[in-house]
């Protein structure tokens, strides 16, 4: 199998998690996330695995979920190049494959953040660590939460970056912004969620594992 060829923005949307709660604001600042993840509650992430649409060997991964310490904390992400072999003009974590150099998830997190947009270790307080997420391509994606310095300085790779944009976590964490989408596709019944986004001048569709990951990361601080 291929990657589906979609726009997924066309593919009908069957709920919104409006009934859901929102993690309170108070919930998202620094403090409060260090102490959460110092003492995790129990919980169950939600989205772990998705239909396989591509035969290979499982590939591990990591990708950094940087939450930027502003006076409202907001999510740093990408939108990668066209060009690229996967996952290519979609929204993304800075994040790929774990060479054998990296001793850990987290040393992969912070050498492709560096890599891809230029982002120092200086800057980066990694929290902890999120479930291994599944995607459809085979990549066995580790999520590290970290807060980063508002007083970053960024690089972006323009080979695989072509832009790089924050969100606010708010925003991210309240359902009422979690769309789930479903399609057949090969016979395969296939569900995802999107988060669209519209800031001052572009919609920022954050769909597919992107979006996966941030659910899972709302029920960590939900529970």
């Amino acid at each position: 199998m291929t990657a589906p060829k979609l726009d997924p923005r066309k593919v009908p949307v069957t709920q919104v998690d409006r009934h859901l709660p929102a993690v309170h604001p108070a919930a998202l600042q620094a403090d409060a996330l260090r102490s959460r993840f110092a003492a995790p509650p129990a919980w169950q992430a939600e989205f772990l695995h998705e239909k396989k649409f591509m035969e290979r060997t499982p590939m591990p991964a990591a990708v950094l979920l940087p939450i930027v310490q502003r006076p409202e904390p907001t999510v740093l992400l990408t939108l990668r190049t066209q060009h690229l072999s996967t996952h290519s003009g979609q929204i993304a974590f800075p994040g790929g494959k774990v060479d054998d150099t990296d001793t850990d998830a987290v040393a992969t997190a912070l050498r492709e953040a560096l890599e891809e947009i230029g982002l120092a270790a200086q800057f980066v307080e990694v929290l902890g660590q999120l479930p291994v997420y599944v995607t459809g391509s085979a990549f066995h994606v580790t999520p590290v939460v970290a807060l980063i310095s508002p007083d970053m300085v960024l690089h972006p790779n323009p080979f695989e970056v072509a832009d790089v944009f924050e969100v606010p976590l708010v925003y991210l964490m309240n359902p009422a912004h979690h769309r789930h989408h479903r399609m057949d596709w090969q016979g395969v019944q296939r569900e995802w969620l999107s988060m669209p986004y519209r800031d001052a001048t572009t919609e920022r569709f954050i769909w597919g594992a992107t979006a996966g990951m941030l659910r899972n990361f709302y029920r960590f601080l939900q529970a």
